[in-house]
Formats: C-alpha cells, structure tokens, sequence
C-alpha cells in the first residue's frame, strides 16, 4: 500500500500545531520567569533577566507616539505587548536626569563625551527617510533619559525620538547570556 502526501498532511498539520503550542509556552514560561530574548542588532543575542536593581542602565519600554506607530510600520519592532500592538523596546540608557547631552551630525555626546555609533542617518536600510530629532543640546530633566546604541549604528533611538519618560520604563535588565 502506498501513503501519499494527501495520507500524511494530517500529520503535518499536527506536528506544525505542536510546535505552534510548545512555541508560546515557552514564550509565556520566559515572561513569567522575568527572561527576554533579544535578538535585535541593537545589544548583543543573547538573554536577558528583569531585575529590580533600578541602576541597571538597560531598560525596556514602549515608545511613544508618533514614533511608536513608525517604528511598527516599518518593521522596526515586531508585535507584541506594547499598547499599539508592537514589541518593547530594549535600549541601554545613556543619559538620566543630570546630564547633559548634545546631538548633532556626529552623534550623540554625554556630559562632552561623544558616544561611538550614534550618529543619526538620514535613511533606513530600506531607503527611507529618517528624522532624526533636532540638533542641540539638552539638560536631560527629571522624569526623563536618553537611551542610544552604541552597539550597533542603525539602532532606532533616543537620536530619532529624543529622550523618554521615566513612566515609560516597563522593566529594567540585565544580560544574563550574550554571544
């Protein structure tokens, strides 16, 4: 007797619906334990562990509009758990309250240091335009902080948005495992 496709689609369907379910469950079981995985160019791959230590300088969030909306569009985030449908961001802080921080052409600087990778582009890696947020320098107020990759130039942050509010702040991480 011979078993065709047709025999064992069902099969198919059945190991594609498993590894569906085990997929989100091990999705929920990282959340719950307070794991992230990131596996975007602006930090290291790696995992990353919610802690309540409020000096750790990596902090996830979600944006804020109108930038939230572009980000999402332009498949800058994926989906997820922010309020517009989009995935939090994970940034490492760069600037809190105190601090002074000037953006220009070069890149952003801190307290007169100029921070490596952070010079804004005028395009995507799709051709897009890019606005960046308004040369100058700025007294970073309380309630807010500047977040910027040094890791990785074409990192969506505080250069194309400006600073961020303190209550945007979902969880602060730390790396637990990076490549």
């Amino acid at each position: 007797m011979r078993i065709g496709l047709s025999d064992r689609l069902p099969d198919v369907l059945r190991a594609a619906l498993v590894a569906v379910v085990v997929s989100i469950a091990i999705f929920q079981l990282f959340g719950f334990l307070g794991l992230r995985i990131n596996t975007s160019p602006s930090l290291p791959v790696g995992l990353y562990v919610v802690t309540t230590d409020g000096s750790a300088n990596l902090v996830e969030f979600c944006p804020a509009e109108p930038f939230a909306a572009l980000s999402l569009t332009r498949g800058y985030r994926d989906a997820g758990s922010c309020r517009d449908g989009g995935a939090p961001l994970l940034k490492p802080i760069v600037a809190k309250a105190g601090d002074m921080v000037e953006l220009s052409g070069r890149g952003i600087s801190v307290n007169g240091l100029l921070l490596r990778n952070t010079a804004p582009l005028s395009k995507d890696t799709k051709g897009r335009p890019l606005e960046r947020w308004h040369f100058g320098r700025y007294a970073v107020t309380p309630g807010t902080f500047w977040v910027a990759s040094s890791y990785h130039s074409r990192s969506f942050d505080s250069r194309y948005f400006g600073p961020v509010y303190t209550t945007a702040i979902r969880h602060r991480l730390k790396a637990l495992l990076t490549l």
